[in-house]
């Protein structure tokens, strides 16, 4: 069983750049549904201060919530679904969704985000450390915020060494531990001895986030405390859907870059953090205006208005 019309394009998430494809989409006077799980990771930013044009920041939940608005202003339409699967078609694509009819598109464009990979708390506990700024996955997205903090980074390894190094231009207090055990060579953990940073030994025990700080033990009974800690974890790219299609994906498991305006899938594209690149909202918003223009003329090519 299917929705008996196709639409002309589908994006499959909800975040900045599925919202802003659709935006673009709607105002090219296309037929554009948005399907999403409810789980954009945009939704969860306490407060952003990199969205151009909001200098006191913005409530994650509040920013797509306005750019809902925007884009079902001018006829986009939204359903909160999960779809299970994907598979090419004589006129397009059909894509699966839970309990509901599948869905006919004549193009598709992902815009499935990320998840991150997470320190293992409660889940309340967990959400409760970023509303009160004291965890943070982002140092792109924060660290001005926590200029001369005491901070601690998690995941002693080039990772992590790594986001040591880029946060230590925001404070001079910088500590860096492992989760297990450190795997530094010889010549980074000089890096990091030059530049001041301290790396503690000793595999993490327990985190013990408060409102005003967060305390970190390490094995051998040695307790740490912090302003803020950022895990320095990875994450894990929502980009199931690409690879059912046949999509390779790069080393870091992201869709490649060329995927926003020439994917090697006639009528697919995709947009922001689940394609290779900086994971932020600007870059995102960018993506969904750059594929949802690749997708209205693409289609404009497949129905001869366009100059041959």
């Amino acid at each position: 069983m299917t929705d008996n019309k196709p639409w002309d394009v589908v994006v499959v998430g909800a975040g900045p750049a599925g919202l802003t494809a659709a935006l673009y989409l709607a105002r090219y006077h296309r037929r554009v549904l948005v399907v999403h799980d409810g789980k954009s990771r945009a939704l969860r930013i306490p407060l952003t201060h990199n969205a151009p044009g909001f200098p006191e920041g913005i409530n994650g939940a509040d920013f797509v919530r306005r750019m809902t608005d925007h884009a079902t202003h001018f006829g986009a339409e939204i359903r909160e679904a999960h779809i299970t699967d994907i598979r090419r078609q004589e006129e397009g694509f059909a894509l699966s969704v839970a309990d509901a009819a599948d869905l006919v598109a004549r193009t598709v464009i992902l815009a499935t985000g990320i998840f991150l990979n997470q320190v293992d708390l409660p889940e309340d506990v967990h959400e409760q450390a970023i509303k009160d700024d004291v965890l943070r996955y982002c140092p792109i997205c924060d660290a001005y915020e926590h200029t001369d903090a005491h901070i601690g980074v998690l995941g002693c390894d080039s990772n992590g060494a790594a986001e040591a190094l880029f946060l230590r231009r925001y404070s001079d207090r910088i500590t860096l531990m492992p989760l297990s055990h450190p795997e530094l060579t010889a010549s980074q953990k000089a890096q990091l001895d030059q530049a001041g940073i301290k790396v503690m030994t000793g595999a993490l025990v327990e985190l013990s986030p408060r409102n005003d700080r967060i305390d970190v033990v390490l094995e051998g009974s040695q307790t740490l405390g912090f302003d803020v800690v950022y895990p320095a974890l990875g994450c894990s790219p929502r980009a199931e859907l690409g690879t059912a299609l046949g999509l390779a994906v790069t080393e870091s498991g992201c869709l490649p870059s060329q995927c926003v305006t020439a994917s090697p899938i006639a009528g697919l594209w995709a947009a922001g953090d689940v394609v290779e690149g900086l994971d932020q909202i600007s870059i995102a918003m960018g993506h969904g205006a750059l594929s949802a223009t690749k997708a209205h003329n693409w289609l404009r090519e497949q129905d001869g208005e366009t100059l041959t």
